[in-house]
């Protein structure tokens, strides 16, 4: 894995992929079902519904089963992460854009005093614990933020290709494997009816829900790892984390 989710490495030519973001975004928008931060455009999309969403995603045997849960920072899944911390779940979090040696954010429910501060994008800084990979646990669930999903579990993201390659980096240090369920909450307009173009580096959803509804794709193959040769030397030298691993 490596480059972006629009599998045109790290350049910026305009795909398929991004005018659906924006239709899905506009859609949001226009219907009001679009919540703060605003614009829903450029990011990973708050919506009506995201605590009913994750109230329906804790209600699935693969959460009540996990101890250990890897969570995106977006707004759509705070809710997600404080129902995690109050059932005693621990939460990593990837820091912004994986520049650091320690690149994980731990939140222990345990060490924490106050969980609604604690999940917050700029909170979690505050008040999680910074950690490299080797102070990470072994990941029982991942929940991704997506900008849309089809329900053959094809998702996607903002255009930056972090959330897949953080999944790359977690299996190349064997923090997750194969049977790892990979979430996502979103809301129903998120939802595609065309296919979606899914490369050997895209990481694809086992379980979609929204306020509405429970989807669980067919299987597939996740990827196994980082493709190397999709990661440019400039986005080599910004993530200390990618040098550890190839050096490995």
């Amino acid at each position: 894995m490596g480059g972006s989710d629009d599998h045109n490495g790290d350049g910026d030519v305009p795909t398929a992929k991004e005018a659906v973001r924006e239709r899905v975004w506009d859609a949001l928008e226009d219907s009001g079902e679009a919540r703060f931060p605003f614009p829903p455009h450029g990011r990973i999309p708050n919506f009506a519904g995201a605590d009913e969403a994750a109230d329906r995603l804790a209600a699935q045997p693969e959460w009540q089963a996990a101890s250990t849960i890897k969570a995106n920072p977006d707004a759509p899944q705070l809710p997600v992460r404080r129902r995690a911390l109050r059932e005693g779940k621990t939460v990593y979090m990837a820091v912004p854009r994986l520049a650091d040696e320690q690149c994980f954010l731990k939140l222990d429910p345990d060490e924490l005093e106050d969980y609604d501060a604690a999940t917050t994008v700029s909170g979690s800084s505050k008040h999680g614990e910074q950690v490299g990979p080797d102070a990470v646990e072994a990941i029982d669930l991942i929940v991704s933020g997506s900008v849309a999903v089809t329900d053959e579990g094809g998702r996607i993201g903002k255009g930056e290709g972090y959330s897949d390659l953080e999944y790359a980096i977690l299996r190349g240090l064997n923090l997750v494997d194969a049977g790892t369920t990979v979430a996502t909450t979103i809301h129903e307009r998120q939802r595609l009816d065309e296919p979606v173009v899914i490369d050997d580096h895209d990481v694809t959803m086992d379980l979609i829900v929204t306020p509405e509804r429970t989807i669980r794709p067919d299987s597939h193959e996740q990827p196994t790892g980082i493709d190397w040769e999709l990661l440019s030397d400039e986005r080599l030298a910004e993530i200390p984390v990618l040098r550890r691993l190839r050096e490995q």
